[in-house]
């Protein structure tokens, strides 16, 4: 059996309301009066990029590079979190081939933001803005997003080996 030069990696992150505003999602502030709790900025978009990326990297999660008991961490910008992550990635002779990304929150709207938070992904990741994608949903009232106790990301990313890599990473 051999390895593909194909990687995929699959993130998710929650975060409840209760910190200040403003709401940053993908690095955009988002209309919002409520922000995330979180030892960062609580970027919940940038975070579970981060895991996608790291997954997909055999990298770890997170919560080894980033974690909440250092206070380094504290108010920490998540989108220069995130161009930490893909600068590793890539060192690794990895590349992001596309990222998908759906926020789950009742009451927070993307649409007004999401080719915003589309061109700050692509920007960090190197990639098209098309091969970006933002997506929002729902729960119906179901669950801690439902209830509008917070706001859920799941992120998809496939990374490709560079061929002068020669296969490791």
């Amino acid at each position: 059996m051999t390895n593909g030069p194909f990687r995929t990696g699959h993130g998710f992150d929650a975060h409840r309301f209760g910190g200040n505003p403003p709401l940053r999602l993908a690095g955009v502030v988002v209309d919002s009066d409520r922000g995330l709790a979180a030892t960062s900025d609580g970027d919940v978009v940038a975070h579970a990029v981060i895991d996608a990326l790291l997954g997909a990297a055999g990298k770890g999660d997170i919560g080894t590079h980033f974690p909440s008991s250092d206070p380094r961490w504290r108010d920490a910008d998540s989108m220069e979190m995130l161009r930490s992550v893909v600068r590793s990635v890539k060192s690794g002779g990895l590349d992001a081939s596309n990222l998908d990304v759906t926020v789950v929150a009742e009451t927070v709207r993307i649409s007004p933001h999401r080719a915003e938070m589309r061109s700050q992904l692509a920007t960090v990741l190197g990639l098209d803005r098309e091969r970006v994608s933002i997506k929002a949903t729902t729960t119906d009232g179901m669950g801690f997003t439902g209830r509008e106790e917070g706001v859920a990301v799941w992120a998809s990313v496939l990374l490709v080996e560079r061929a002068s890599s020669g296969g490791s990473a």
